[in-house]
């Protein structure tokens, strides 16, 4: 999976992939907002650095309310849906050879499209858009036209030379005995670079309208595509499918056909084609037709290349972290490198869904969070309250915190029955559930450290800062390339994917530091001592909590390993731990006297008064 940037990927979005609101370095106004950026709708995080871009003249009253519950449901149910394609795909293909092989080809084109076009757009090409919808006489139609237009160049022309070097990207990013699979699947998925760089525009021309609906409901289509594909191919493919010598499917080179990867690959970019052209009505709606413009001249690419220097440097170190760690994971999972191939070792697949399962925790909690703390933000950094900057982001701090923390405990003492439960369905093998669930341990001890993280990096996009976090994040990724080759050095093969999230955690513990540290030195004492007293209140309630929900895993009783039994076993000892876990969190917070929890008791009490 796709490294979490500052980016998660291609990051991350509030949907499936998480795109963070994304920033320009010069010119913000006070009431600038993090909306939701274009989703590619694949279940990736996206990669490039977020910042808030200018906001458009925004609407009053219901309109507000309207717009926010429609992209708030938006993002939920494409989060929903596109964690629903893993599971789907996951059960169809498994976390050997074939599942391995497709999830490295899907990171091919975003990763190339982030590298284009992604950064960029995101940071310098979107605030353009709003500015040239507010001043331009046409409402900044013949900019769009051009923009598009020459991006259909520039990244058509990058998909067909991709495509063609397939087989050399496939030579850094596969192991040996995924090279073939993986260069046929790229045929297929690479050219997919272009839709992603048409979608954006398009939905960036869009969200300039302040038509938001489409953007965030269609990728949710693109989910449901792709969960067709994997049905389609379990149906015909998975369910009658022979089982090798250690009970695994797929796990060959022999057992995949061509029509598997036709199906799969071809799929894959159908669901993305479908996603772009569900864009149309939309558009038209909004006023909008594209003509081709060749006038490019009139686009400021001199100013799109001064101010995007900063954002390319952060995404393409961040895309070097992306190749190390999914080489290494696949390189881990070679079989030509294993001394038993009884024992399963987990792969880059494994690895995607850990990452993912951490990045919706996230995505859901801690990018809420940030979605209604920016405006505050951006407003006291813009009148240099620094201050009411600081106690913004405390009190955000410790919100994500009292929130995440129950999330992270249920991943570490009930990650092998959620592994199960989540990841254990026709060609994802008990073996392979449960090597994710050890990896989700690892990503509930990561999960609060990076969302920590991420909250201090806003605070410095919150001053239109992209400068300082590029270069603060460069020894921090160094780092997380470190790690990767320590943990593939160094541990056995079948821990190598939880020493790769491992060394995760300790680049966003060293982020954590050093954006404290430059926040501190900028805008005064962040009120640390408080946001540490809650951190330890809720963590201590955490872990009675979590201990509690383990110990009621271990005495629940054994069930088959497989069968419907197994999965009604496993969905409620997952459901009733969880529910336990919870109750006895808030339980502790209240006894602890956390001050979140009386937030919390007020906020439901006022929803039910009205």
């Amino acid at each position: 999976m796709a490294e979490p940037s500052a980016r998660p990927g291609p990051g991350h979005s509030p949907t499936g992939p998480v795109r963070g609101p994304h920033g320009n370095p010069h010119a913000s106004p006070s009431n600038a907002y993090p909306p939701p950026g274009p989703q590619t709708g694949n279940g990736y995080t996206p990669i490039g650095a977020p910042v808030p871009p200018p906001a458009a003249p925004r609407p009053q009253g219901k309109n507000v309310v309207r717009s926010s519950l429609l992209m708030g449901a938006g993002s939920l149910v494409s989060r929903v849906t596109g964690f629903g394609r893993t599971v789907v795909i996951s059960a169809a293909i498994g976390a050997g050879l074939l599942g391995n092989s497709y999830t490295t080809a899907q990171y091919f084109p975003q990763m190339i499209y982030e590298l284009v076009l992604g950064g960029v757009f995101a940071s310098i090409i979107m605030p353009l858009f709003v500015k040239a919808h507010k001043n331009d006489a046409d409402g900044g139609d013949a900019f769009a036209q051009r923009l598009l237009t020459l991006a259909a160049l520039v990244l058509g022309g990058a998909a067909i030379l991709v495509t063609l070097c397939a087989p050399l990207i496939s030579l850094f990013m596969a192991s040996p005995d995924q090279r073939d699979l993986v260069t046929e699947f790229s045929y297929y998925m690479l050219p997919a670079l272009l839709l992603y760089g048409l979608f954006a525009i398009l939905s960036g021309v869009l969200n300039s309208r302040e038509h938001f609906g489409a953007p965030m409901w269609v990728p949710i289509i693109n989910n449901l595509v792709v969960i067709t594909v994997g049905a389609v191919f379990y149906m015909v493919y998975t369910r009658d499918a022979v089982p090798d010598a250690n009970g695994d499917l797929f796990n060959s080179a022999d057992q995949v056909t061509s029509g598997m990867i036709v199906l799969l690959g071809a799929g894959t970019t159908a669901g993305v084609v479908i996603q772009v052209l569900c864009l149309a009505p939309a558009l038209r709606k909004a006023g909008f037709r594209w003509r081709l413009r060749f006038d490019f001249k009139r686009l400021p690419l001199r100013d799109i290349r001064r101010l995007a220097a900063w954002t390319l440097l952060f995404v393409a170190a961040n895309q070097i972290a992306v190749m190390a760690v999914i080489k290494v994971a696949n390189l881990a999972s070679d079989p030509d490198r294993l001394a038993d191939d009884s024992v399963f070792v987990p792969g880059v697949t494994v690895y995607n869904n850990a990452y993912l399962m951490m990045m919706m925790a996230h995505g859901i909690v801690a990018v809420s969070v940030i979605t209604a703390l920016m405006p505050r933000m951006t407003r006291a950094a813009d009148d240099r309250r620094w201050p009411e900057l600081a106690d913004h982001l405390s009190s955000g701090i410790r919100l994500a915190s009292f929130l995440l923390v129950p999330i992270a405990a249920a991943f570490i003492a009930l990650h092998e029955p959620i592994g199960l439960m989540i990841f254990q369905w026709g060609a994802y093998t008990p073996a392979e559930a449960l090597a994710t669930g050890q990896v989700l341990l690892m990503a509930g001890i990561v999960l609060l450290p990076f969302s920590i993280s991420q909250l201090q990096i806003y605070a410095f996009y919150a001053q239109t800062d992209t400068r300082t976090v590029a270069m603060f994040n460069l020894p921090v990724i160094a780092i997380r390339i470190g790690g990767y080759l320590l943990a593939f050095a160094f541990l056995p093969a079948q821990w190598v994917v939880v020493g790769l999230f491992a060394s995760n955690g300790v680049s966003y513990l060293v982020s954590l530091l050093l954006s404290m540290s430059l926040l501190r030195k900028r805008i005064g004492l962040l009120d640390m001592r408080k946001t540490a007293n809650g951190l330890v209140r809720t963590g201590a309630a955490a872990v009675i909590a979590g201990a509690v929900a383990y110990g009621g895993w271990v005495l629940w009783p054994d069930l088959p390993a497989e069968g419907g039994l197994a999965k009604v076993g496993q969905f409620a000892s997952s459901i009733v731990l969880g529910l336990l876990l919870l109750g006895v969190y808030f339980a502790a917070c209240l006894v602890f006297r956390v001050t979140e929890t009386a937030s919390l008791q007020a906020t439901v009490r006022a929803k039910l008064r009205r």
